[in-house]
């Protein structure tokens, strides 16, 4: 198997002369959050008490961390070498001989770190508690919607009696164009086109108003089929119905 493949021409062995800088590779290490992070995981580490620090054997080992990194070429931050600063002064503030006072024997040089280490412990067990709990209602909410069953029942709009004027209008002028210039006597009963009318249309679907004429009859045969539907409006055995303002009128039996 070739070891890589160059410009199409396969490579059984490496090149001798390839030349890798030495800062070619950088690799960032996310294990501790900070130097406070790392003092308490070597403490932790070795069961020691917080409150009496060896600070000569955790300054050591902290030391030691650091080469390690700086050996490793690690991006290494500030703080860090900061606080080994801070670890060498203690330590030498330690070594040093103190005056004995009969009233206060001194501060501790550790004092103010066992402080930082303390508040730092608290808060990252307090995010640690808080990281254990349900996602749910912490990072995530649930989300509730709830379902009504609307019935939304749709009425016809009312007939307004412009609208069966400017119809009738319309019907009587079709009228006219059947008008005969005979004449003779014609017999037209109210009551007679109101049955007519009730036998044209039924109850369960819709006949148009024009429908309910006979243009043959004349104007006057016209004029007593309106009656005869106004009457069965009046008497509530008919129902005029218009899906929308200016659209045609329909008719229907009312059933019982």
């Amino acid at each position: 198997m070739p070891f890589a493949v160059v410009q199409g021409e396969p490579l059984a062995t490496p090149p001798t002369d390839l030349y890798i800088p030495p800062d070619a590779l950088e690799v960032f290490l996310d294990a501790f959050e900070g130097p406070l992070d790392l003092l308490l995981y070597l403490i932790k580490r070795q069961n020691l008490d917080i409150l009496d620090i060896p600070v000569a054997e955790i300054t050591q080992q902290y030391v030691q961390y650091i080469e390690m990194m700086e050996d490793l070429q690690l991006e290494l931050a500030a703080e860090y070498l900061v606080m080994a600063a801070m670890l060498a002064e203690i330590k030498s503030r330690m070594l040093l001989p103190r005056p004995v006072s009969e009233d206060d024997e001194g501060e501790d040089p550790r004092a103010e770190l066992v402080r930082r280490l303390q508040e730092y412990e608290r808060y990252k067990q307090a995010a640690e508690d808080l990281d254990g709990l349900e996602h749910m209602t912490r990072d995530n909410f649930q989300g509730h919607a709830e379902l009504v069953d609307r019935h939304v029942e749709a009425r016809d709009p009312d007939v307004d009696l412009k609208e069966v004027l400017l119809a009738f209008r319309d019907v009587l002028h079709r009228a006219d164009m059947f008008t005969s210039h005979r004449v003779e006597k014609e017999v037209l009963s109210v009551r007679e086109k109101m049955s007519l009318v009730l036998e044209k249309i039924n109850g369960e679907s819709f006949t148009e108003f024009t429908d309910l004429f006979d243009f043959t009859e004349g104007r006057l045969g016209v004029v007593v089929t309106f009656l005869a539907v106004l009457e069965l409006i009046k008497s509530s055995l008919v129902e005029l119905v218009q899906s929308e303002p200016f659209a045609p009128i329909h008719i229907k039996a009312v059933t019982s």
